[in-house]
């Protein structure tokens, strides 16, 4: 227990120390957010728009807090991923400056190491996504609050488990990287296509059906939405109190991904919260598999 708490400390005190890569870390989510404000809110305004029927009027203030909701949804689905690999990059380090091999020469278990790099990467990820966090609710006040202190909480609890599903799947890939090109190619990749994919960047509903059917395979998916439903139902059930038929506030959650469906079944929260735990469970499996054997390789 001793040799993983030292090299837990030696791998967050090694993160923090390192400007270069904990400076891209923490600026990744406010580049998101100012792109996020700056291009894509008018997307999403638009998007909003389009869903609306002929002749209802919403007032400004609802739209406003709608398209900040959303921003706030899909910057921390992605930050959460991409801070991740980004956090993760000590474990490629090591292997390039030769510290990986002092490692595995030293007495301390190699399945010791492999959890020092996970459980560094995942605290030092989860401090950059809450100090992401704290500024999103500051941009959403400014939007307009609707959250309520269950709100807050259930996207404090979004954010864990998509870090450590980000944590995971990061692991799972870095674990086979050995030079820093490979890294930031991979880095790349996540980085631009992930929010895509997942639907931050644009909501599946607007991909075409077979694409929102092979989406809905992906734990992400449900991560954005599980976040963008807590930012989002305090405004929800404000255009209830101000008379918004239901099936137009169904309408909403449909254009902008609040409401998904698996195959033409409605996926429930309590569902989506399933399927993220067994997508963590199923990667932490991998993840130990690889080191398993890797260390069976290696004797």
């Amino acid at each position: 227990m001793m040799k993983f708490l030292m090299l837990l400390k030696r791998d967050v005190k090694l993160f923090f120390k390192d400007k270069g890569m904990f400076f891209t870390s923490l600026i990744t989510p406010l580049i998101l957010l100012v792109l996020y404000a700056t291009f894509l809110a008018d997307v999403y305004r638009d998007s909003f728009a389009s869903a609306m029927p002929a002749g209802l009027s919403i007032p400004d203030d609802l739209i406003d807090a709608t398209v900040g909701g959303q921003l706030l949804s899909s910057l921390l689905a992605v930050s959460c991923v991409t801070v991740a690999f980004c956090s993760n990059l000590l474990m490629v380090q090591d292997k390039v400056n030769g510290t990986r091999n002092d490692l595995t020469v030293s007495p301390v278990k190699r399945s010791t190491v492999a959890l020092a790099y996970f459980f560094g990467t995942e605290f030092a990820t989860l401090i950059v996504n809450y100090v992401a966090l704290g500024i999103g609710f500051i941009y959403l006040g400014k939007m307009g609050w609707y959250l309520s202190g269950k709100d807050v909480l259930s996207i404090i609890l979004d954010v864990f488990l998509l870090t450590l599903f980000g944590t995971l799947l990061s692991s799972c890939v870095n674990v086979w990287l050995s030079t820093s090109g490979q890294a930031s190619a991979v880095g790349t990749i996540i980085s631009a296509g992930y929010g895509f994919i997942c639907g931050a960047y644009m909501p599946i509903s607007n991909f075409s059906e077979g694409l929102q059917k092979a989406l809905s395979f992906l734990p992400g998916t449900y991560g954005t939405s599980l976040i963008r439903n807590h930012c989002l139902r305090g405004v929800y059930e404000e255009m209830g109190s101000q008379g918004f038929p239901a099936d137009v506030v169904d309408l909403i959650k449909d254009s902008i991904d609040c409401n998904l469906y698996f195959f033409d079944n409605k996926v429930e929260t309590e569902t989506m919260y399933i399927i993220m735990v067994c997508a963590i469970l199923v990667l932490l499996a991998v993840y130990i598999l690889i080191n398993v054997l890797r260390s069976d390789k290696r004797r």
